[in-house]
């Protein structure tokens, strides 16, 4: 299934999943999307190969990063009227304290969007939502 398929299969069916196996991206890190009562949301499951720091030992800061751009990817084509994958312009993100190796969440908000550009926020936690590891704000061109 291609890309812009997999789009429109999760539009008209609600789940998320088939465009998280459809990105490379997303499939290298085996992160899964999900539909629950508050939302979409993204789980990276806990593997030691995602280990940057052995010593604590702590997720390596660009798996969680890469976990929070895919959780605003799937929010942003789940609201926005975009029929393929948005061009990333930048991200910021805020580590906020270790992420173990433990099963780690995120989900996406979209804060604005325009005709060309979206404005994404996004948390990660892994036991406690109210306990983030991660904060970022993601910016996408649309067109």
């Amino acid at each position: 299934m291609t890309l812009g398929e997999a789009i429109a299969a999760a539009k008209a069916s609600g789940d998320y999943a088939p465009i998280a196996a459809a990105m490379p991206y997303m499939r290298f890190l085996a992160i899964t999307a999900r539909q629950g009562e508050f939302g979409l949301t993204c789980v990276l499951p806990a593997e030691r190969r995602f280990v940057g720091n052995p010593l604590l030992p702590a997720l390596h800061g660009g798996v969680v990063a890469g976990l929070m751009e895919s959780a605003a990817i799937l929010q942003l084509l789940a609201t926005a009227d975009i029929a393929h994958a948005p061009k990333l312009i930048d991200i910021a993100v805020d580590y906020l304290r270790p992420a173990r190796v433990a099963e780690t969440f995120a989900r996406a908000t979209v804060t604005r969007q325009g005709r060309r550009v979206a404005n994404v926020g996004v948390e990660a936690w892994q036991d406690d939502r109210a306990r983030p590891v991660a904060a970022a704000r993601v910016h996408f061109l649309l067109t």
